[in-house]
């Protein structure tokens, strides 16, 4: 009678442990099936520290990851790409939910969180590492791109002509561990209380529609 009450007790827990399984290889499913359809941008617009803080609000923006993109020399170290020596510029990807928010829309938040007529140079970060450049990843996003910097030339909303570089993304390096989540972790520091912040307000009172509730870093 003992053997059969264990036995009982060992088919039960059997029983309960298939449908857990089950739910664990739903969910990674599930999980497989979203990043399958998130999709990537990336960006440059001064300083990777602030684009990364503006982008990592908004809803639908799943990471943002600082790198370095469009140089000659592979693997630089970030001494190198501010030396301005490696051809690259400082850029922030961003990994997407197309379902939430779309290209355009990331498009139209790049566009005005900085200012794309100032060759090679954001305010006082001066150099190529520093210009304003979309490095698409498909052609979709070269023509969409492309039809947006006409579109925004030929609305005169600058006083002078948009320089931001279009070009398809290149040597793409991702940046050392201690630039991500920059702004989150060294908000005191005074580059991020004068720069960044600022930013960062402008930005938030813009797209105060577009935010995620509760904004969560990488």
């Amino acid at each position: 009678m003992k053997y059969i009450s264990s036995l009982l007790l060992i088919l039960g827990l059997l029983s309960c442990s298939e449908p857990n399984a089950q739910g664990i290889q739903k969910s990674v499913q599930t999980n497989n099936s979203m990043n399958e359809n998130l999709k990537m941008a990336t960006f440059g617009a001064g300083c990777f520290w602030c684009v990364e803080a503006v982008f990592q609000e908004l809803n639908g923006v799943v990471d943002v990851v600082p790198g370095y993109a469009g140089g000659h020399v592979k693997n630089p170290s970030y001494k190198e790409v501010c030396n301005g020596s490696t051809g690259h510029a400082e850029v922030a990807q961003i990994r997407y939910n197309p379902e939430i928010i779309t290209f355009d829309e990331l498009l139209e938040v790049f566009w005005s969180v900085h200012d794309p007529t100032t060759l090679n140079r954001q305010g006082n970060d001066v150099g190529t590492q520093y210009r304003s450049v979309v490095f698409y990843h498909d052609e979709e996003q070269k023509a969409i791109s492309e039809k947006y910097k006409a579109d925004l030339n030929e609305s005169g909303a600058w006083d002078n002509p948009i320089v931001t570089e279009i070009s398809e993304l290149s040597n793409y390096t991702q940046a050392e561990e201690y630039h991500n989540n920059y702004y989150t972790l060294n908000s005191e520091e005074s580059y991020c209380r004068y720069v960044i912040q600022p930013k960062l307000d402008k930005f938030r009172k813009v797209f105060k529609d577009k935010l995620q509730a509760t904004p969560k870093p990488n």
